[in-house]
């Protein structure tokens, strides 16, 4: 689904600020791999995944998804695979819009825009038993701006906007980092049944040791650039919390 050659990524080369990033990352992700990658700050995890979305290019190395050489492809261009949540919950929606307009649009990311956008009754309960399944009340608001909405609520409806058009691989950037336990709690609950319910491919960045152990059946921790260990589902599930935490004593 996935695969990163040899990535190196360096920031300002030749001046005095130069930043080697990423130090010959080489990584395979298989369809329907649900990995979560920990590291301290600067460790290369967010450049890793704007390297896989295409917000920025690597220096050197190659990067395919889906058999297709996608290294010089821009962000816009990988939206027909990729849906990506953000950290920031004010990102991703429009906020003047309503939930349904939003929905509209997530339905037609990756299609030509009509010059009118039209909801029928059909799309409208469509949208409504996808947000009942939240559990937070929001399918009888569906013509509330979404920027009145709390964090948890936009990170949540945004996960749901992710599969209203194809999407294959979800890229979730720290995306209850803004939230309070309960809101993080339904975002990643909401991610795992969506991931699980359509088989997507997803990374999941996080600095919360306890969410990387419970969710996802692979697991990365990187460091200076680098990927330090990855464990496979088998050894995953064998980790304790408590040796999971050694590795950053």
């Amino acid at each position: 689904m996935i695969e990163l050659a040899h990535i190196h990524k360096l920031f300002n080369k030749g001046k005095a600020n130069e930043l080697i990033a990423l130090k010959d990352i080489s990584l395979t992700i298989q369809k329907g791999d649900f990995l979560a990658i920990v590291g301290s700050n600067g460790s290369g995890k967010t450049t890793l995944l704007n390297i896989i979305s295409g917000a920025i290019h690597s220096t050197e190395g190659k990067i395919h998804i889906n058999g297709n050489d996608v290294t010089r492809m821009p962000e816009y261009k990988r939206s027909k695979w990729i849906a990506r949540v953000f950290q920031d919950p004010l990102s991703g929606t429009a906020p003047d819009l309503t939930i349904l307009d939003n929905f509209r649009l997530a339905a037609l990311r990756t299609r030509n825009k009509p010059l009118s956008i039209g909801i029928n009754e059909t799309f409208r309960q469509k949208v409504k038993d996808q947000i009942a399944m939240l559990g937070m009340g929001l399918e009888n608001k569906i013509e509330q701006p979404m920027g009145s909405l709390s964090g948890g609520q936009r990170q949540a409806l945004t996960l749901l906007m992710c599969v209203m058009d194809n999407t294959q691989i979800l890229l979730l950037d720290e995306p209850t980092a803004a939230l309070d336990p309960k809101s993080a709690h339904i975002v990643l609950e909401t991610a795992d049944r969506l991931i699980k319910d359509y088989q997507l491919t997803a990374v999941f960045i996080t600095h919360n040791l306890k969410d990387a152990h419970q969710y996802g059946n692979r697991l990365v921790q990187m460091s200076e650039g680098t990927i330090l260990r990855d464990l496979d589902n088998t050894a995953k599930r064998t980790l304790t919390l408590p040796a999971l935490f050694e590795w950053f004593a």
